[in-house]
């Protein structure tokens, strides 16, 4: 690597961007994590990768600028990887691994590790009662061994271990599993041990998947269209399925049917998504307050979490684990459920700057979530200004040409600016939201239930049809309204200035009629998802009738198939008493048509 030199006159626009790239190098900090401790500073220094696993947080593996390989720690079942079971406090090295650039790393509750290289080779190592190291024995694996079974000229890019068991995902979307099965987690179809790696087929067999993960005795999959498919342990819901069976095959959710998910991640027993568009769901175990749902009640359908009502970019959990992250696109970092022994049942703002502080912080274990990587850091005015992997950054610097290179560089000196003065350079969105009832810009008020609601007829006249159509040659700058309540109508209005909607549950039924009223199909989607966070036994009828009114298909399939996993209680509520004959006649069709009826 170059010398690192100062910014001076005269250099060319290659040599700026690559001194800043050059200066900007940093060692990965991992001080948070209290087993780095046994490192000397001169090692610290050289760390590139690392991942802290364990019961106890107490084995670490890491890499260093030269793609050495080292391990230190306790060696619980000889998941150092070192030939023996000893503990070490003093790093050692791993020959097998080293030059091999580590790509992704996972491990299990025994622990048992799973790495897969660059190339998309796979090792394991540790850990292996149950065969979750994949090769055909039972026997604790002291060293790292490449795993090549059903996986010859398949190249591994993306691994994930459960408590017990381990799963990998090709280059070619294929996802193949091994291990532990008591729960179905392997997906076979059985809950037979799988001692090698076996293709997870069903109904996965012809979709392309794009993501993985595993709680403890659950696994998951993301395909190429946003879909998700579960399958394995489900005693606490987390399969989201609606139910608490078990299931031994992959079943997609149907509850986010058009929900376009990207990625998922699974902690102890609950599981967290993040959408297409920057939201977050949850479902699973709560006991906690993992879910951030404030409650500390299970879930077995997914709910909406807000974290505040910012584009989620960012997600972790960790299946040792009991704790949520999220981060937000404007930098912010949010924890919930286990932190310190407590439990926070709302996402909590922290001051930290990536979710894995989180998780050396608070989690229990202090583990990493992911394997940490450093990163290159470009700096302007002695500024962060966006993190790039190493590699990739470098790669741009030898790619690249200069005029993009500084083009790009420019444009993210702009975007870091921004940030600093976010009142002087708002962006369109927040502009919109920062206008809406804002009596000393609006020009149209609406009188609702006795009060204003202040807005702008240009806006609403893009946004809406309905208003395209009253507003035209209307010169009146009052306009009364009395076919909906000022909450209902208040956050229909908000809704046209910052495309989202913050109501309660409990209220979202009287703007799902407004919807529907004014065709705003979005909308009616956006209350349809609000609307599923409320449903329980009582209410279940009322909100199917409602789903059913409002022509809301969603929605009423959902409460359905609520209705039939819950059928026994729903019954004998006051709402199923009192339904409506057609309704009812209707109901007890389709129920029968599933077989809710069958002894």
């Amino acid at each position: 690597m170059e010398a690192e030199s100062p910014v001076s006159h005269g250099v060319t626009g290659k040599q700026v961007i690559h001194a800043t790239f050059l200066s900007a190098l940093k060692m990965l900090d991992v001080g948070k994590w209290p087993i780095f401790a046994l490192c000397s500073q001169e090692e610290l220094k050289l760390i590139r990768q690392a991942c802290v696993f364990g019961s106890a947080g107490n084995e670490v593996l890491y890499a260093t600028e030269n793609d050495e390989v080292f391990v230190l720690g306790t060696n619980c079942s000889g998941c150092l990887g070192t030939g023996d079971i000893q503990s070490t406090i003093e790093p050692q090295r791993l020959d097998t691994l080293c030059g091999k650039k580590i790509a992704c790393l996972s491990y299990g509750s025994g622990p048992h590790v799973v790495v897969t290289t660059a190339e998309g080779e796979v090792y394991t190592w540790g850990h292996n009662a149950y065969s979750q190291l994949g090769n055909g024995t039972t026997n604790h694996g002291l060293v790292p061994c490449q795993v090549s079974t059903n996986l010859v000229n398949k190249k591994v890019i993306e691994v994930a271990c459960g408590s017990h068991h381990s799963m990998v995902l090709t280059s070619d979307g294929e996802v193949y599993a091994w291990g532990y099965n008591n729960s179905g987690q392997v997906g076979s179809g059985s809950t037979a041990n799988q001692p090698i790696p076996r293709r997870v087929t069903s109904c996965l067999q012809n979709k392309i998947a794009v993501n993985i993960a595993c709680g403890q005795m659950c696994s998951m999959a993301v395909v190429e269209n946003g879909e998700v498919y579960v399958w394995g342990y489900n005693g606490n819901g987390q399969l989201g399925l609606g139910s608490s069976g078990n299931q031994p095959t992959p079943c997609r959710i149907a509850a986010l049917q058009g929900i376009r998910v990207q990625r998922v991640a699974c902690g102890y027993a609950h599981t967290l998504v993040l959408t297409d568009e920057g939201q977050l769901y949850a479902w699973g175990a709560n006991s906690y307050g993992q879910l951030g749902t404030g409650n500390k009640s299970n879930q077995s359908y997914p709910a909406p979490v807000t974290v505040d009502k910012d584009r989620v970019i960012e997600i972790a959990a960790c299946h040792s684990a009991h704790t949520s992250a999220a981060k937000t696109q404007g930098g912010h970092v949010y924890m919930w459920g286990q932190c310190r022994g407590q439990s926070v049942i709302l996402p909590h703002l922290t001051h930290f700057a990536c979710t894995d502080d989180v998780f050396a912080c608070f989690a229990t274990p202090a583990v990493t979530w992911r394997l940490l990587s450093v990163g290159i850091i470009l700096i302007y005015n002695n500024m962060s200004v966006e993190h790039i992997s190493l590699s990739k950054g470098m790669y741009l610097l030898r790619q690249t040409t200069v005029k993009v290179c500084f083009l790009l560089f420019i444009k993210l000196m702009r975007k870091q600016k921004s940030r600093q003065k976010p009142d002087d350079h708002l962006t369109v969105a927040q502009s919109l939201k920062k206008e809406f009832d804002n009596p000393d810009t609006a020009d149209l008020k609406f009188l609702v239930d006795g009060k204003y609601i202040h807005v702008h007829k240009v806006l609403l006249k893009i946004r809406c049809e309905h208003f395209r159509s009253i507003l035209n040659n209307n010169d009146d700058d009052i306009i009364e309204m009395s076919e909906f309540s000022y909450q209902v109508y208040r956050a229909f209005l908000e809704y046209l200035y910052t495309d989202s909607i913050s109501l309660p549950p409990e209220d979202a039924i009287g703007l799902l009629d407004l919807a529907t009223f004014y065709r705003e199909n979005r909308l009616k989607k956006l209350c349809q998802q609000t609307i599923k966070q409320s449903i329980c036994e009582e209410n279940a009828i009322a909100l199917l009738s409602a789903a059913v009114k409002y022509e809301a298909e969603d929605l009423e399939e959902f409460c359905f198939r609520f209705c039939i996993n819950h059928l026994t209680v729903v019954t004998q509520t006051t709402g199923f008493a009192e339904m409506d004959h057609d309704l009812l006649k209707n109901f007890i069709s389709k129920a029968s048509r599933v077989g809710a009826f069958k002894n």
